[in-house]
């Protein structure tokens, strides 16, 4: 698939500038003046990243009401439910505050909705449990700004909410006690970006204060806030940034057991980096609710010995081998519907449908299918009577308004611009796909439909250095808004021993004057013939480093290349 590539361009002036104070590779300079960090004091801050420099929590909306009625229900003794979503902010997240109350507070429980018998968020199963449980207080984490009817019948039944949450808020707030959220309009707090996770440690953080506890009774809950901040995918910038950076030398240093349990399960033998957390923490406890019952991921993160953390581990680590066979087997079933289907080149979306495949994984098989077949794609399979599926887009494509303009053959939908679900009866299916395909050909644009690369900088080969690469190192941990740095350096020539591996990579050898460097590109065997041609070529990359044999070098991690024009 051919990718459109944009160079970044920047104001040379300030770059000098910068360049004039820190005297450090003018290229670096450039990536942090496209980043924000233009003076000597934002790139200070940005590199020393200090949890003294976190706002005070009580600058959030109602933070003061929250903390004044959970120091009531401690003081009455009060049954206390922490309720949090089934994905890893939803559980990192209860697990925090229910480690943290269970310090000062013994009669308290926590509660995770089943992922199909109740669905996302607050649940009535939920605010049931509660009321047959004697609960008169409700913590909800990662959700509750939609809940607004649920929490009305929470409050009939005499149980106050206090809602952490970081979605967008509609018009008609809930009825709680308080509502915790950056987002809401009148709220004053400086950075919107907290995930679920973040806002439940803001809540720790002010108790603390409240309690007269020591700070570091909030800081040990840094590593899972960490987790929470990779897995969701929310923006590496302000707060978000140091909550991760500290999180991770927890997670190195002093881990929570569970975090410890998977690392140890997964193989891990290195420093824990961002990447870890995303790819290796994080789908084994996302797949607990996809597969089974997200609960047992609380009940990891809240494991008080290494032998209880690691037999729940093993168990999220079962169902997240589940998830990949059935992640697999369904990719290559609807790959195959699609290739069957007469015409499908000329569509602009992707819509497919079996009834026997597993929920718990279909917007990961969206996903998947963007990766061959880039355009907006939703996966469908049957839930008790109905069609229920997931959707997700390409960038810059407003799914939800897409799918909101079929909204005549749904039962129900919800999302955001990239991604989003819907449920539907089980005639409206082909139905649905005209509509969808009909609503995204009018609207998609045809950029929209090539994949973009966005290239931070043009370098040298000269210029990949043990040097270059540490300041590189530095600007971890990366993410949203702050990715890791990707060059271009264009006219470089095959030196003759780049070679295909393993029949779908290349191991390049690449050359620019006197200076050869070596580097790996994943799943590109099939343009291995323009690095035959031996012309000059364009290369897109990431630096990192290999280790082999015990000994570590610098290599680049191609991403695309082409003839040079």
């Amino acid at each position: 698939m051919e990718k459109r590539w944009r160079i970044l361009t920047t104001d040379e002036v300030i770059v000098q500038t910068l360049h004039q104070s820190l005297k450090v590779h003018p290229v670096l300079c450039k990536i942090f003046v496209q980043r924000g960090l233009g003076s000597f004091d934002q790139a200070k801050k940005f590199f020393r990243p200090r949890l003294t420099e976190l706002h005070s929590p009580w600058l959030m909306k109602d933070m003061g009401k929250a903390v004044d009625r959970i120091v009531a229900a401690l003081k009455s003794n009060e049954k206390i439910l922490v309720f949090g979503d089934y994905d890893v902010d939803g559980t990192t997240s209860v697990a925090s505050m229910f480690q943290f109350l269970k310090k000062v507070h013994s009669n308290i429980d926590f509660y995770i909705p089943h992922r199909y018998r109740e669905g996302y968020g607050v649940s009535k199963a939920g605010i049931d449990f509660a009321q047959e449980n004697g609960f008169g207080l409700i913590i909800s984490l990662d959700c509750g700004i939609k809940s607004a009817d649920l929490i009305a019948y929470a409050k009939g039944l005499g149980i106050d909410f206090i809602v952490c949450d970081h979605h967008l808020p509609d018009e008609i707030l809930p009825p709680a006690v308080a509502i915790l959220n950056p987002k809401q309009a009148d709220c004053n707090y400086p950075y919107k970006e907290l995930c679920g996770c973040g806002v439940g440690f803001k809540l720790i953080t002010a108790l603390t204060e409240k309690l007269n506890l020591s700070p570091e009774t909030a800081f040990e809950y840094l590593d899972l806030v960490a987790t929470a901040i990779a897995a969701d995918i929310v923006p590496m910038t302000g707060e978000n940034r140091i909550l991760a950076f500290h999180g991770l030398i927890k997670a190195n240093n002093n881990p929570n057991n569970g975090i410890k349990a998977l690392a140890k399960l997964s193989g891990l033998t290195t420093q824990l980096q961002i990447n870890n957390l995303v790819f290796m923490i994080a789908p084994r406890v996302n797949a607990a609710g996809r597969m089974d019952d997200a609960k047992k991921a609380v009940q990891l993160f809240i494991a008080e010995t290494d032998e209880e953390a690691f037999a729940y581990a093993e168990m999220l680590h079962n169902d997240n081998s589940d998830r990949k066979e059935a992640d697999k087997t369904i990719t290559q079933e609807a790959l195959t519907l699609i290739n069957e289907n007469i015409g499908w080149e000329n569509r602009k979306s992707t819509v497919v449908f079996q009834p026997h495949w597993h929920k718990g994984v279909v917007g990961i098989v969206a996903s998947r299918i963007i990766e061959t077949y880039y355009r907006p794609t939703i996966v469908l399979t049957q839930s008790g009577e109905f069609a229920a599926g997931s959707a997700r887009s390409v960038p810059g494509f407003n799914l939800y308004e897409a799918i909101h303009a079929c909204k005549e053959h749904l039962l129900g939908y919800g999302g955001h611009f990239a991604a989003a679900g819907m449920t539907l009866e089980l005639n409206q299916v082909d139905s649905f796909r005209e509509k969808f395909e009909q609503v995204v050909s009018s609207t998609i644009t045809p950029e929209q439909l090539i994949p973009e690369i966005v290239i931070d900088a043009e370098i040298s080969l000269k210029d990949i250095k043990q040097s270059f690469y540490d300041i590189i190192c530095q600007m971890e941990p990366f993410g949203p808004e702050n990715l890791r740095p990707v060059f271009i350096a264009k006219n470089v020539m095959d030196n003759g021993w780049s070679k295909i591996v393993k029949e779908q990579h290349i191991r390049f050898s690449l050359k620019e004057g006197n200076v050869t460097v070596h580097g790996i590109g994943f799943g590109m065997a099939d343009k291995f013939h323009l690095l035959q041609l031996k012309k000059p070529v364009d290369v897109v990359f990431t630096i990192d480093t290999n280790e082999w044999n015990g000994n570590t070098s610098l290599q680049i991690r191609v991403i695309d290349f082409r003839l040079s024009e």
